[in-house]
Order: C-alpha cells, then structure tokens, then sequence
C-alpha cells in the first residue's frame, strides 16, 4: 500500500530566510522551487536521501500555512506518503474509518495528485497520501 515517505512538510515563514540552513549548513541538494497558487504557497523541495524536505512558505494570511505558522510556529507540517493509485488508497482509508480532508484527489506541487488525512483520525499527524504516476522529476 504505501511505498515509502515521500516527502516531510515543514511550514516556514521565509524560504529566503530558511534556505541557507538546508543549502549551506546541511548541505542538501535544492531540487527546486515552485508556486502553487491554489494552495497559496510557495515551495521548495530539498532532497535528504531517498526522502524529501518540502519547505513551504504562505504567500497571504489566508494560506493554510499561514494559519499554522500562526498558531503552532515554524515546523514540521506534514508526512507525505507514497502510494499507487490514490483514488484506492483514499476509499480504503474511508472504509477503514479515516476522516479525510480531501475526498478526492488534487494536484499538488511537482503536479503530484494528493489528499490529506485528518489528524483527528490518525492520531494527531497530518499525513499526505501522494502518487506520482509518470513523473519525469521526482520531486512534491
């Protein structure tokens, strides 16, 4: 069912400000930097071994990061999990009594489909469900 951790999400108030300490101090190589306007973020994709940092910056007040960023500071956001076929794995967690956020599916950074679990059922984490099915880069 899941095949690895894709990405963890970590909510930043600056990708300018925030960048050096992954680039320079822990020297992970920046894979690249996207807008996505529907989630009123901006993001930055690191890669740290077979898993990804995602750094995602709100572009307004009204981003959903911006929220957090709010209420809990700066950190860790979220843990992507990589699966096939979504639309499967989004059904599966239903039955299995998992609230979702997203019933279905939607695009993502890198153009990755996503959807969320809601933490009230899963034990309080945010977890991503993502499937990249044809993507020539392997990066969101």
């Amino acid at each position: 069912m899941i095949k690895k951790v894709d990405h963890i999400g970590i909510a930043v108030k600056s990708l300018d400000k925030t960048l050096p300490f992954y680039t320079e101090v822990l020297q992970l190589p920046l894979l690249g930097i996207e807008e996505v306007a529907s989630e009123k973020v901006r993001v930055a994709f690191l890669k740290a071994g077979e898993t990804k940092l995602e750094l995602l910056e709100p572009l307004n007040k009204e981003s959903a990061i911006a929220k957090y960023i709010e209420k809990r500071g700066e950190g860790i956001h979220h843990v992507a999990l990589r699966v096939d076929s979504i639309e499967e794995r989004i059904k599966e967690m239903k039955e299995k009594g998992i609230r979702m956020i997203n019933e279905e599916p939607k695009t993502g950074a890198g153009g990755a489909l996503v959807a969320f679990m809601h933490p009230k059922s899963t034990e309080g984490i945010l977890y991503e469900l993502c499937e990249k099915k044809g993507m020539e880069r392997d990066h969101g």
